[in-house]
């Protein structure tokens, strides 16, 4: 979207709001001067938008009293962050005003892209509140929920954990959310088994012809958790926390870890996670702002010593080379 555009929207959005605006306020406001907030409103008259002018001490722009408002105008990927950030569980209103201000977002949707965002929460399962900031691309999760909806086969162009690529033709029997990521389950061609992928690995996805049927009883996210849960991955990581459940758990990354009492300590817990890679993980426990124990791997805790090291010694440092040096060391 050019600028001038995003600022002539910019302009409806603060009229739709109600009430006079003085071109003085507008131009503040959308970051132009009042000549241009005149030209911007002559531009949306010329889209049939009863843009009124007040003349007088307190004149100045107003919409027409009755006007219907137009479709909402938000990307793919902007009316998807909303709609996930209502999600019960996931959002900060109450369920029923949550579902409600959801329902209101989807009426004024252009209809082909509320079409789209039906296709996806009607073939998706939410084992998990998802994590909106976390979403694939927009348009990968929007022709995949077609996809499973049309029960239409799909190649998608696919990047595996070891980082290797390849193009694979899949059934896509269903799109699960859980633990802050996004899966497909369904039948791949390579293999002909049943198959779990991750959203965020897909890069590409083109419609095939036909059409599949996938089993009446089938559960996605029954077999996402199995995939995952026989998933193998390089370190086990357990770390002992003070605190609460509720209070660890709030300071972690969304579905990273799980969280338990500590039997032998009171008023601390245990949080485990699985991990291909560790060099993350210091940040997150120095985030914390907690006192943690590292119980394994030993790995982990000479990551956190060179780590907090680094850190000291930046902190010391008093110049940029000072500091690469210190950080190098």
């Amino acid at each position: 979207m050019t600028r001038p555009t995003a600022r002539v929207l910019a302009l409806l959005e603060i009229l739709q709001g109600g009430g006079t605006h003085t071109a003085a306020e507008l131009a503040r406001r959308v970051g132009v001067d009042e000549r241009t907030v005149r030209r911007y409103a002559g531009h949306l008259l010329d889209l049939e938008i009863p843009v009124e002018s007040v003349r007088g001490r307190y004149g100045g722009f107003r919409l027409a009293r009755g006007f219907r408002m137009p479709p909402l105008m938000l990307t793919d990927e902007e009316a998807l962050a909303v709609l996930l950030g209502l999600m019960p569980g996931h959002s900060t209103p109450p369920r029923e005003a949550a579902g409600t201000a959801a329902a209101k977002v989807q009426r004024v949707l252009p209809r082909a892209l509320a079409a789209r965002l039906d296709a996806l929460f009607a073939t998706t399962e939410f084992s998990s509140p998802p994590a909106a900031g976390a979403a694939p691309e927009a348009a990968v999760m929007l022709r995949l929920a077609e996809a499973a909806r049309d029960r239409r086969p799909v190649t998608i162009d696919y990047t595996d954990r070891a980082g290797r690529r390849s193009e694979r033709t899949v059934h896509p029997y269903g799109i699960v959310a859980h633990s802050g990521r996004w899966y497909l389950t369904g039948p791949d061609s390579a293999s002909g088994d049943l198959r779990t992928f991750r959203l965020d690995r897909i890069v590409h996805v083109r419609p095939e012809m036909g059409t599949f049927a996938p089993p009446d009883d089938f559960a996605p996210a029954d077999v996402v958790r199995a995939s995952l849960a026989g998933t193998p991955w390089r370190h086990e990581v357990t770390v002992a926390v003070r605190g609460t459940a509720d209070e660890v758990s709030a300071r972690l990354p969304r579905g990273i870890a799980t969280i338990e009492p500590d039997d032998a300590d009171d008023g601390w817990v245990l949080v485990r996670l699985r991990a291909e890679r560790l060099d993350w993980l210091p940040g997150v426990l120095a985030g914390l702002g907690l006192p943690f124990v590292v119980h394994g791997p030993a790995e982990l805790r000479d990551l956190v010593r060179t780590w907090s090291r680094r850190l000291a010694d930046c902190a010391a440092a008093t110049t940029s080379h000072e500091a690469a040096a210190a950080w190098d060391r």
